[in-house]
């Protein structure tokens, strides 16, 4: 069978708009923007995880999955006359150009830090030029996950000149809100507090230079692994957690932290 696309880039967009032309998919022809939300963020997860495993592999499948989303939003637009993937592709060109002029143009940068400043001033001057007055943290998506969308606040602050001196400074807010949280006596106040900490945290990781989100995952699967390893010994003597007293958790949880690899001529 003679494949029903050409070669190239262009492939994904040929197939997307005959399964949605006359006589192609009934599954695909009846998709909106708004039935494809829940793929579009299923794919973009797949895909951070493909990238966590760093198999090229699936890392190449799911960015495949991820364009094909993007070419079924390009295809319904173009349906309805908006736009299409020609002019989504072209913009987004535009734009980095115009927002790169240290490679396009005359403007010179030192680091990668004063590239951020520089692209949010230009989307600030943009943006005042058309007419809007948004702050700079309105063009952080409030749909993220919170601790994706806490993070997204913070850089976008940060690379206008509002941020902490140090991660010292950062790590005195966190020190300080978890003061403050344990003082707390009432429900409503702790759910306040524990929001200020845990944006704090986010803050003193970003000062860090690391992605909260990845730590906390990283976090979750240390945990899952010692859990399993605990849950399985006491298994083995056909026990449960609640057969055992809080030492005794404690003494089993101990003996499945993973030891370091011994060093090179250390006995065993």
């Amino acid at each position: 069978m003679e494949k029903p696309y050409s070669d190239g880039i262009a492939a994904i967009f040929e197939v997307v708009r005959r399964l949605r032309a006359p006589g192609g998919c009934p599954w695909d022809r009846e998709q909106t923007h708004e039935s494809l939300r829940p793929y579009l963020l299923e794919e973009t997860y797949e895909l951070l995880e493909a990238i966590d495993s760093r198999d090229d592999d699936k890392m190449m499948e799911e960015l495949g999955d991820l364009l094909l989303q993007v070419a079924m939003h390009a295809e319904i637009a173009a349906e309805e006359g908006r736009f299409d993937a020609t002019k989504v592709s072209e913009a987004v060109a535009a734009k980095m150009v115009k927002r790169h002029p240290h490679v396009f143009g005359d403007v010179s940068v030192a680091n990668a830090d004063e590239v951020l400043r520089n692209w949010e001033h230009q989307k600030m001057h943009e943006s005042r030029k058309a007419g809007s007055e948004e702050s700079v943290v309105d063009r952080v998506p409030a749909s993220l996950p919170a601790l994706a969308w806490a993070l997204g606040l913070q850089k976008r602050a940060a690379r206008v000149g509002f941020d902490f001196a140090s991660p010292t400074t950062a790590a005195e807010s966190v020190a300080e809100e978890a003061r403050e949280l344990a003082e707390v006596t009432d429900r409503e106040r702790a759910f306040d507090e524990l929001g200020d900490l845990l944006f704090a945290i986010v803050s003193l990781a970003r000062s860090l230079k690391v992605n909260p989100e990845d730590a906390l995952r990283v976090a979750g699967q240390r945990f899952r692994t010692r859990f399993a390893a605990t849950e399985a010994s006491l298994r083995s003597e056909g026990k449960t957690f609640t057969d055992v007293d809080e030492a005794e958790k404690r003494r089993r949880w101990e003996e499945s932290q993973p030891h370091p690899p011994a060093s090179p001529g250390t006995s065993p």
